[in-house]
């Protein structure tokens, strides 16, 4: 114990120039870090700003870089402080005490030592401080960032959704004016197709007219033909019919004068008979066959007269030929009227019958019939009368 006592006061003085360990070590450390501080506080301003799509990113990841170095810078710092300092080994005693010139020049290198880790060490804060506000800064700007990315972003996803929305309505437009478009080209379609089956049903239209035309003009060539048979076929029947007529005609001249021939020869012959009765009965009758004379005359003045009364209203017909004749049987009243006509014997030509049988209807009543003795009256009030283009007898 004495013996350590004495060994500490005794302490010899150290050599100036042996300054130990401990600061150096120190000044080591703090030039380290301010290099390390520095260097990270200049080269994040050297690096290229990132582009618009990334800022929010890199920004964050700088800020998270400033905020790990000043964090990194406090606890280098902490352990500087805390570090033990290393055991300087006791030197050697010297043989001799250290002068007083010696000990102020280390006292004064000491201080300055000291001084300059104080300078060094209010760097280091200074820089740790600037460090941290740098990071607070960049942190501040980088949420401001972030938040004005946020905002580009969501105007650009409104922009998109506004565009996808004008889009899509102009796309619904186009697909409204492609519907209209093809609604108008299906009603054109339609309406071509209504004109096309129009023009088709006008054309089918002007077909069948013109083929019910056709058949029209063909039934009229055929009717006006087959009328072209008729008439020929009917003239040709007229033709028949009038040689037949003019042959039955000439039969009945014929059968009228072998008639007439024999109503001759048989009035001769009564002529001879009344001739021999008259000369037989010449005395007591000749009273009687003055009386049948007169009555004779009689009925042949009023058949005279009305032979001239029907010639004077016979209106002939054109058509009529000399060749045909016609008997026409006729009944009077008591008084001369007539009460009926008919056809005795045909002309074969019946406006000639009629014509005949009108004159005869126009000429009556007869009443020169009351003028007659009853007995002639009985026998003239039917008679028969022949018609023929020359006369009437």
């Amino acid at each position: 114990m004495v013996k350590g006592e004495s060994h500490m006061a005794v302490k010899p003085p150290r050599d100036p120039q042996d300054v130990g360990y401990t600061w150096p070590t120190v000044l080591a450390v703090a030039v380290h870090l301010l290099v390390i501080v520095f260097s990270l506080v200049k080269l994040p301003s050297m690096t290229a700003e990132p582009d618009s799509s990334s800022i929010v990113q890199a920004t964050f990841v700088s800020t998270e870089t400033f905020t790990d170095q000043a964090q990194q810078v406090t606890e280098q710092q902490a352990a500087m402080n805390n570090a033990p300092e290393p055991e300087t080994p006791d030197p050697e005693p010297p043989s001799d005490e250290p002068s007083a010139e010696e000990q102020a020049a280390a006292a004064a290198a000491q201080r300055e030592a000291e001084a300059e880790a104080a300078e060094q060490a209010r760097a280091l804060e200074q820089a740790q401080a600037e460090a941290e506000a740098e990071a607070q800064r960049r942190a501040e700007e980088a949420e401001r960032l972030a938040e004005q990315q946020a905002a580009e972003a969501q105007a650009r996803e409104a922009e998109e959704q506004r565009a996808r929305e004008e889009a899509e309505a102009q796309r619904q437009r186009e697909a409204e004016a492609e519907r209209a478009r093809a609604e108008a080209e299906a009603q054109r379609q339609r309406e071509a197709e209504e004109q096309r089956q129009r023009e088709e049903e006008a054309q089918r239209q002007r077909e069948a007219e013109e083929q019910r035309a056709r058949e029209e003009e063909a039934r009229r060539q055929r009717e006006a033909e087959e009328q072209r048979a008729r008439e020929e076929a009917e003239a040709q029947r007229a033709r028949e019919a009038e040689a037949e007529r003019q042959r039955e005609e000439e039969a009945r001249r014929q059968r009228e004068a072998e008639e007439q021939r024999a109503r001759e020869a048989e009035e001769r012959r009564a002529a001879e008979a009344a001739e021999a009765a008259m000369q037989r009965q010449l005395a007591g009758e000749a009273e009687a066959a003055a009386n049948a004379q007169q009555a004779q005359q009689a009925a042949n003045s009023f058949i005279n007269i009305v032979r001239r009364a029907v010639e004077q209203a016979w209106l002939i017909p054109p058509a009529a030929s000399d060749s045909m004749s016609a008997t026409i049987q006729v009944r009077l009243g008591p008084s001369g009227e007539l009460l009926a006509t008919s056809v005795a014997s045909s002309s074969g030509d019946s406006a000639f019958d009629r014509s005949a049988m009108q004159a005869v209807e126009h000429a009556a009543p007869f009443s020169e019939l009351r003028d007659l003795p009853a007995e002639q009256q009985r026998t003239l009030r039917q008679f028969n009368l022949r018609f023929t283009p020359g006369d009437v007898r």
